[in-house]
Formats: structure tokens, sequence, C-alpha cells
């Protein structure tokens, strides 16, 4: 039974074990010079109060030891002492040197509930982290790459993590059972059609752990846009195809910089999806477009199933299940 209790002790933290030793030192202390001198400490509490101001070398010198056996107790005391108290404070300043390090270096594991997984540290995620931090409702974003040594942005609401996102265990590290979406971006440091298989396997990888998460992905090249949705994303950009819609309209527009101006002005916005609610429903296009006006939302369009209806006839009736499209 000693033995198992000595190797129970031996499998606990450092820290832990330099603090146990430390307050058995102060009890047997005290202990020990409330029994050797009572009237000068009357109670055990005074005792332990002593050997731990001893100790630590405050010295208040509110109680005193006069007898021999007594100095001798506090010369022992602070010789043995001193060491436990320094090895304390100097272990838990170095364990705390580590864990800020390792947290800077990715390698603590994220816990929290709807926090937002981006994948790939480039532009892109750059832009769209510096835009989620600046909202005014800050939702906790986890960032997993593998190439970056350290967090790249310093802020409170960024949670840096260092790893491969196809090994489960990078994946875990993110508590992605808790996470409300995923963003998996395109690594543009590999071919197109590599960058979009890795892009694949992520997901795939994501989706096994955890199934329901709504997962965002970007895809290069359009022939791999149907592997992403066989895979499981739940949707799936084809970003060199928006890029060739911009440059397409940059020819053919009367002023130049018109559509990029557009582009722009649309990031302060946010485009949004809702459900028609039943007061909804009945209604005209035209009707409820005034309506979502009055208070500061401008109506753009309804899916209605797998069919999107951007600036519909404005005499066509909200149905019920209609999803209506939204720039707030």
């Amino acid at each position: 039974m000693p033995n198992r209790m000595f190797i129970s002790f031996l499998r606990m933290p450092l820290l832990v074990r330099i603090l146990f030793i430390a307050l058995l030192v102060f009890f047997t202390f005290g202990v020990s010079i409330h029994l050797l001198e009572p009237d000068t400490f009357p109670s055990v509490f005074d005792g332990i109060w002593w050997a731990i101001i001893t100790a630590s070398t405050v010295g208040y010198g509110d109680y005193v030891p006069h007898s021999l056996l007594g100095r001798i107790t506090a010369l022992i005391l602070i010789l043995l002492g001193v060491g436990f108290v320094s090895s304390y404070f100097g272990t838990l300043a170095a364990a705390a040197v580590t864990k800020q390090d390792a947290f800077l270096e990715g390698k603590i594991a994220f816990k929290g509930t709807g926090h937002i997984i981006i994948i790939g540290w480039n532009e892109r995620s750059k832009e769209i982290i510096h835009k989620l931090v600046q909202m005014k409702q800050s939702k906790m974003i986890v960032l997993i790459d593998e190439t970056l040594e350290e967090n790249p942005v310093q802020s409170r609401y960024l949670h840096f993590i260092k790893g491969k996102a196809h090994v489960d265990e990078t994946i875990i590290k993110s508590d992605i059972q808790h996470a409300e979406k995923v963003l998996i971006t395109a690594d543009r440091g590999h071919d197109e059609l590599q960058a979009d298989m890795n892009s694949i396997l992520t997901l795939l990888t994501i989706k096994g752990l955890c199934p329901e998460v709504k997962c965002i992905v970007e895809i290069l090249t359009a022939e791999q846009a149907i592997n992403a949705k066989r895979a499981g994303a739940d949707e799936v950009i084809q970003s060199n195809k928006l890029t060739s819609i911009v440059m397409m309209n940059s020819i053919h527009a009367n002023e130049d910089g018109l559509l990029s101006t557009i582009v722009h002005l649309l990031q302060e916005n946010r485009l949004s999806t809702f459900i028609a609610s039943n007061s909804d429903i009945g209604k005209t296009y035209q009707e409820l477009s005034q309506n979502k006006a009055n208070h500061g939302c401008l109506l753009i369009g309804i899916k209605r199933g797998e069919e999107t209806l951007l600036n519909p006839p404005r005499s066509i009736q909200i149905k019920e299940n209609d999803l209506l499209l939204a720039l707030q």
C-alpha cells in the first residue's frame, strides 16, 4: 500500500509534488515549534504561520523562538524550507512560460462552443479573420495550419493550432464536435489539382469525425467541385470561377473598376438568409421587400428548393419554406 501511494505521488505533476512537500514541511515545523515552545507559539496555527513566514524569508518578527532547540529548528526550516519555496515558485513560473509558449506555437487544444474553424493561412483567410475579429459580436476562431511557427494574429478571439488538417489528432484539438462552421481554404502553394485533393481529404477527415458540422470548401478546379459535394461539402466556393466572373465584367463594364468597387462596398454588409415566417407567407415579393427595407434590410432574392431567384418578379408570392436572401 505505501509503495502504491509513493508511485501515485511520483506520477503527479512536478508542481503538485513540490507543493505537497512544502505544505508538509510547513505543517511539520509548525507543530514542532508549538510543542517546543508552547508559551511563544500558543497554537498549532501560530506555529504554521511562523513556519510559512520564515521559509518564505519574509520574517515579520511577530513570533521568535527563544530556546536553543527552537532556534535550531528555525535554522533547519530556513535551510530546508527556502529551497522548497524557491523550487515551487520557480517551477510555477517555468510552467507558466512553457504554457504560454505552447499556446503561441499552436500546441494547446481548444475548448469551446459555437466557434468557427478556418483551415489554412493565406491572404484570404487572413482577410476573413481580420473582418471576423472586428465584428461587434465576435466569435472565437480556430486557425489550423502546418506551415506557421506561431500564432500570426494577436487577438483574444483567435486560437491557433499547428498541424496537418487531414490528421484526426489535429482536428480533434479544435473541438470539432462543438464547432459552428468549418472553412477549408485552398493551398495555392501546390498545383490546383493537388490543392483540391488536399482540401477534399481534409473535408473527409472532418466529416468522418463530425458529420453534422457545416463545411465550406474552396475548390480551384471545376472538375473537383462535384467530388467535394460527394465528400459532404455543404457549400463549395469555386474561387477561380468567381475571379473569372469579376474579370469578365471588368472587361465589358463601361465604368473602370465599377464591379470591384461594388464588391468592396459589399464587404461592409453581410449576406444573410432566413426562413420566411408565417406572417411573410402569402405576401408578394414587393410587399415583403418594402417591409424589410423599413427595418434596414435589403431583400435581394429567394431560394426555393434547389432554385435561387435573384431579383424575382415583384408579383411572386412567398411560400412556406422559402429561404429569403438579404443584405444587412
